[in-house]
C-alpha cells in the first residue's frame, strides 16, 4: 500500500480520505480548520499534520480538494516545494482549466507529477465511495494513481492532457445545470396540475426523460427539501468558470447563462447552501 496525504477536509475530502484509509493506505492529512482534522483523526483513527508540509514530505501521492483557484495555487505552491521527486499530485477541486495547466507546469519543473482530477457525484457519492473522476495528465502518472482514486470512485477515466479534467467537468456541470432547470419546471408543472411526482416518476422514469437528477432528486423536490448536498453557492462559482471559458472559446452558452442567473436568484432568497435542485423554490408563489 502507498503512503498519502490528503490536503482539504471538506464536505467531499473528510470521507474520501476516510475511504483511503480503510483501503489500507497509509494517510496524513491537513486541514486549514485543525478542528475538522482531529475530528478526522477520531473517526478514521488517522494521522492528522500541523502543516501541509508535514503531511506531503514523505507520500507517494498527495491528493488535493479545496476551494477555488486561489486555494489550489496557494496550497500546491506549499506541498509542491516539500513533496519528493517522483511522488504525484492530484487535485480533485474544480477549477479552470488554467489552473490546472499552471500547477501542472509547477509540478513538472519540480519532478512531481500531476492529474487534474475533478469529481462527480456529490457528497452521497463522497461518502459512498461511489465518485465518478475524470482525469487530465500524463497516462504513466494516471496508471500510477488509479489505484489510489479507486477507494472513492466508481469510474475513473483519463481525458486527456493537463487541463481535460477540469474541461470535462465543466462539460458536466453545463448537463446538470440545464436539465435540473427542466426537472423544476416539471415537478412544478405536475404539481399545479394535481398529480402525485413519485406516481408521475413511476410512469416515465424508465423512458427517454429518465435521468440520474429525475431518480434522486424528483422526490425531494416535491417535497421542499433542498440539503442533499452539492450547494448553490458552489455551483455558481463552477458555472462561473464554464462561462468564462466559453467566452474564450467564443461560444454562446444561453441556457447556461439564464440557470446562473436563476441560482443567483436562489442565493438572493437565502438559499446558498440549498442543494441544487432548489432551482424548483424561485418557481413557487412567494408568500
Amino acid at each position: 500500500m502507498s503512503k498519502v496525504a490528503f490536503l482539504g477536509l471538506g464536505v467531499m475530502g473528510y470521507p474520501m480520505a476516510g475511504h483511503l484509509v480503510s483501503a489500507g493506505h497509509e494517510v496524513k492529512v491537513w486541514n486549514r480548520t485543525t478542528a475538522v482534522a482531529e475530528k478526522w483523526e477520531k473517526a478514521y483513527s488517522g494521522v492528522g499534520s500541523a502543516s501541509i508540509t508535514e503531511a506531503v514530505e514523505d507520500a507517494d501521492f498527495v491528493m488535493m480538494c479545496v476551494g477555488q483557484d486561489a486555494d489550489v495555487i496557494a496550497v500546491s505552491q506549499a506541498a509542491i516545494p516539500a513533496m519528493q521527486a517522483g511522488a504525484i499530485l492530484v487535485d480533485h477541486t474544480t477549477a479552470s482549466n488554467g489552473c490546472a495547466k499552471e500547477v501542472g507546469a509547477m509540478c513538472a519543473a519540480a519532478d512531481i507529477g500531476f492529474l487534474d482530477a475533478p469529481i462527480s457525484g456529490g457528497e452521497a457519492g463522497a461518502v459512498n465511495g461511489q465518485l465518478t473522476v475524470m482525469c487530465g495528465g500524463d497516462g504513466v502518472h494516471f496508471d500510477a494513481a488509479r489505484p489510489i482514486i479507486e477507494a472513492y470512485a466508481k469510474a475513473v477515466k483519463l481525458m486527456g492532457p493537463v487541463g481535460s479534467g477540469q474541461l470535462t467537468k465543466m462539460v458536466n456541470q453545463i448537463c446538470i445545470a440545464g436539465l435540473l432547470q427542466g426537472l423544476s419546471e416539471a415537478v412544478n408543472f405536475a404539481q399545479a396540475a394535481g398529480l402525485d411526482m413519485d406516481e408521475v416518476v413511476g410512469a416515465i422514469g424508465k423512458g427517454a426523460a429518465q435521468s440520474w437528477q429525475m431518480d434522486n432528486r424528483a422526490s425531494t423536490m416535491a417535497r421542499g427539501e433542498y440539503n442533499h448536498g452539492f450547494a448553490v453557492d458552489w455551483m455558481r462559482k463552477d458555472l462561473g468558470i464554464v462561462l468564462d471559458t466559453a467566452k474564450t472559446l467564443n461560444l454562446e452558452m444561453p441556457v447556461t447563462e439564464l440557470v446562473d442567473g436563476y441560482y443567483a436568484d436562489v442565493q438572493a432568497m437565502g438559499g446558498n447552501r440549498w442543494d441544487t435542485s432548489s432551482l424548483l423554490a424561485r418557481l413557487k408563489p412567494k408568500t
